[in-house]
């Protein structure tokens, strides 16, 4: 049998868990490191793997691919969630999808580059790490983010729409209605899961409720925030800042508006890219493999 092992863009996939218990099982484990082109390249390149181990949405799995894929048997995803996996074209093909979670799950750290980027925005870290390197010193005044009000767009392990009072209370937050949202942070950071509903919520009107010294920050999924719509409000200067690690199309594409708008701070969707949060979900997808080869497969999605 061949396993497959997707988007492991930094090549470290292989020593982040020992990977014996699957070769002895006569596995051939084939690393991909760079994301596929289009739907045909992702056919090309598993048409002969049984077992695929995906990362998060990079690659998706939409009917098309899925019914192109008939040796597959066993798809397993990071985290306990893929939006990109067809699940019911995968369950009609009887392709088994399970994931990973528990500690070290990566909330802890997409939490953290959050923060990592209000703070880069408020004290424009990037522009003047960049003017250092140039051989310039101080050209600007920041902002102190003490004392700003700081708006969630979801709150919760994942981020949830289906806030009460009550339980903003337990908490330590306010609930407020979206526009109210919108129009008092000084600071927002999106934390929602992508879904119909969520999908394009920070539209074009709702930009246009936010302060013009606002700071706009995105770590959950891209098609959330109308980047358009954005992009146009930093360069007509009614919103301050904005800082993204997730985009509409990723892998970014080089020609992308937001790689030359103004005022913003951009990571490569590395949320959950960690030393930590790998060395938790590499091993549970061994344990996913051995599981299902024994048949007996765990965290079954």
């Amino acid at each position: 049998m061949r396993l497959s092992i997707l988007d492991d863009y930094q090549g470290v996939a292989l020593g982040m868990a020992d990977w014996s218990p699957v070769r002895n099982r006569g596995v051939e484990i084939a690393v991909e490191r760079h994301p596929f082109a289009d739907e045909d390249a992702v056919v090309r390149a598993l048409a002969d793997s049984e077992l695929v181990a995906a990362m998060r949405e990079r690659t998706a799995f939409p009917k098309s691919v899925v019914d192109r894929l008939p040796k597959m048997k066993l798809l397993i995803t990071t985290g306990m969630r893929n939006a990109s996996f067809d699940m019911a074209a995968l369950k009609d093909r009887s392709v088994t999808v399970c994931g990973t979670g528990g500690p070290g799950g990566g909330n802890e750290d997409t939490a953290e580059l959050a923060w990592g980027l209000i703070l880069g925005a408020a004290r424009r870290i990037a522009e003047d790490h960049q003017f250092m390197r140039q051989g310039g010193w101080q050209t600007r005044v920041g902002h102190r983010v003490a004392g700003k009000t700081l708006g969630l767009l979801g709150l919760g392990r994942l981020g949830s729409q289906n806030l009460t009072a009550e339980k903003a209370v337990v908490q330590g937050v306010e609930r407020v209605e979206k526009d109210e949202l919108f129009g008092r942070s000084d600071i927002l950071s999106v934390h929602l899961v992508l879904s119909p509903r969520t999908r394009s919520i920070a539209g074009a009107r709702e930009i246009g409720l936010m302060k013009p010294t606002a700071i706009l920050v995105n770590t959950s999924r891209g098609p959330i925030c109308d980047t358009e719509a954005i992009v146009t409000a930093l360069k007509e200067g009614r919103l301050a800042y904005a800082g993204f690690d997730v985009y509409d199309k990723e892998p970014l594409p080089i020609d992308h508006p937001l790689r030359t708008a103004p005022n913003v701070i951009l990571t490569p969707h590395i949320g959950y890219v960690t030393d930590e949060n790998y060395r938790s979900s590499y091993p549970q997808i061994v344990e996913n493999v051995v599981a299902f080869l024994d048949g007996k497969p765990v965290r079954v999605i």
